[in-house]
């Protein structure tokens, strides 16, 4: 697992395995969130198969699949709901981390600034200066 820290409540991940939920939660994670369309994976690794591995870990699991059209306000605030709703640190995961990062900035802009944003994420191992325009706007 390569899972990066975003914020103390958030963090990113590339895809996950099933058998990784059990080590997520003994992490301290509480909930791990799934940004990744069943179309880009295997049925082993799609929705349903994670959702029950992670009933089986006794770890919360959401899902809200993300790609560059479905990036929208909507979505942002949805993914933020389920953070906020959780009972303590979230894992989101797609495929290398990047669209969960982004979702996290696109939730940030007008809250912090764009440098600001573009540093975390950058801390976190994601370049994502080509968000600037929209977070700036």
């Amino acid at each position: 697992m390569d899972i990066r820290q975003v914020t103390p409540r958030y963090s990113v991940s590339p895809q996950i395995d099933p058998s990784d939920l059990a080590a997520i939660k003994a992490a301290g994670f509480t909930k791990v969130i799934c940004n990744r369309p069943d179309e880009e994976i295997p049925p082993s690794h799609q929705a349903a198969a994670m959702a029950d591995a992670a009933a089986e870990a006794g770890i919360a699991f959401e899902v809200l699949p993300l790609t560059h059209q479905t990036m929208t306000p909507d979505n942002v605030a949805q993914q933020f709901d389920m953070v906020d709703a959780a009972e303590g640190p979230v894992l989101a995961y797609c495929a290398s981390g990047t669209r969960c990062t982004v979702i996290w900035a696109l939730n940030q802009a007008g809250k912090q600034s764009a440098d600001e944003i573009l540093a975390t994420a950058a801390k976190a191992g994601y370049m994502l200066e080509q968000l600037r325009p929209r977070l700036e706007g």
